[in-house]
């Protein structure tokens, strides 16, 4: 009687082939378990630092939206233009005359007037509206301005090139900026200041 031999490895096998894992019965070591665990960690991590480094790369090269562009200075869109005399308002101390302007704001954000002056000693200012006053872009504000002659000997026999200085505020900045309504105005007040110091009518 002829006995049977060990099995042969098929064609195309090798013994060392058998994967253990999955051969019911076969019983890994705990080294071999943590090898694993190991090797599973190892590979999530880098697949969470290849994910993470995408996302960054990403975000870097994606197209930015630019910044919006900074508002103008307030000087740059606001103009002062001299319109005429006005009779002075009711109960004004003697030397006092007025005088109407119109402000305007071209574009940007509001503007705010906060003081109205002009440079002689001689002399005070007050404003109707009074300041601090706001003017919103593409809008026209008049102002009645009030001067009084408070010292003759200050003030000047003839205006040749008077401004008015105006502090402005908009977003972007407080500015201080003067201004010359022109050559009517240079006349108007030279007018004004000879009457009011020489107690004579026109």
């Amino acid at each position: 009687m002829s006995g049977v031999g060990p099995l042969e490895p098929g064609e195309g096998t090798h013994a060392g082939d058998v994967d253990t894992d999955d051969v019911p019965g076969v019983r890994r070591g705990p080294l071999a378990r943590l090898s694993d665990r190991h090797r599973r960690a190892v590979l999530t991590a880098a697949t969470a630092a290849v994910l993470l480094a995408g996302g960054g790369y990403v975000y870097a090269t994606r197209p930015h939206k630019p910044p919006a562009p900074a508002p103008p200075y307030p000087s740059q869109v606001v103009d002062i233009t001299y319109l005429h005399t006005e009779a002075a308002p009711r109960g004004a101390p003697a030397g006092s005359f007025s005088f109407e302007v119109a402000l305007r704001v071209q574009s940007g954000p509001a503007v705010t007037v906060t003081r109205i002056a002009q440079p002689y000693a001689g002399l005070s200012l007050t404003s109707e509206p009074a300041v601090p006053f706001r003017t919103a872009a593409g809008s026209r504000r008049k102002i009645t301005i009030t001067m009084r002659v408070t010292d003759c000997g200050k003030a000047p026999e003839n205006a040749g090139l008077p401004f008015l200085d105006v502090t402005l505020r908009n977003k972007r900045v407080i500015e201080a900026h003067s201004y010359i309504p022109g050559s009517r105005y240079a006349h108007d007040l030279s007018e004004a200041l000879q009457v009011a110091c020489s107690n004579r009518s026109t």
